[in-house]
């Protein structure tokens, strides 16, 4: 990706009034709408500011293309995703918890998260280009919940691994990309099952 166009993916400006603040809300909002209806190729700057019922020039007063749009809706998931990550962490992430209990709540999180709108997050995450900053702040989110999985795994008496910071990151990675997996491609009706494998292969993994 060219720095021109890593220039070009960033918000013209931010708001500070409040009713600029509404205003970009709802171009988000419809953005989000639109994208996982019609998806990255047909989800146009045209069709976002019909549905957001603001003036082409609106919406170009602070988003200068489609793919700006995206990298702020993909920012709003990231910190929402480390939000909800942190918080499922500092509940079980203590060493007199269960292994397999550990493991059923990360994995639950994560089946949390990617379900907000499993549409939007298969566009966001899977059509769209994802730009180096927004690549760097999931992997900066990524080694933060392994750092905290690194510590605790040190710690509690059934992890048996040798190299307590690859196990981390390894955990990390599984549960992400097999959630991932599960709820943006998979059947509803099969969560229950394989949330159930994904925390026996953890616990397995880590306990074995």
């Amino acid at each position: 990706m060219s720095p021109r166009h890593q220039k070009e993916i960033r918000p013209r400006k931010q708001p500070r009034q409040e009713r600029s603040r509404e205003t970009v809300a709802v171009i988000l909002e419809a953005a989000a709408r639109v994208f996982a209806e019609h998806g990255y190729a047909a989800g146009t700057t045209n069709r976002i500011s019909a549905v957001a019922g603001v003036s082409i020039g609106s919406l170009y007063e602070y988003f200068p293309n489609k793919d700006a749009l995206l990298v702020a809706l993909m920012e709003a998931h990231i910190a929402e995703g480390q939000a909800i990550l942190a918080a499922a962490a500092s509940e079980v992430l203590v060493p007199g918890l269960p292994l397999r209990q550990v493991a059923e709540r990360l994995v639950r999180a994560m089946i949390e998260l990617h379900s907000r709108d499993r549409a939007l997050h298969r566009v966001l995450f899977e059509e769209a280009p994802l730009p180096p900053r927004v690549r760097r702040q999931l992997e900066a989110v990524e080694k933060q919940v392994a750092t905290a999985m690194a510590a605790f795994l040190r710690e509690h008496p059934e992890v048996r691994v040798s190299d307590p910071d690859l196990a981390a990151m390894v955990v990390v990675q599984a549960i992400e990309g097999l959630t991932h997996k599960l709820v943006v491609h998979g059947r509803p009706q099969e969560t229950e099952a394989y949330a159930r494998e994904f925390v026996r292969l953890v616990t397995g993994y880590l306990a074995g």
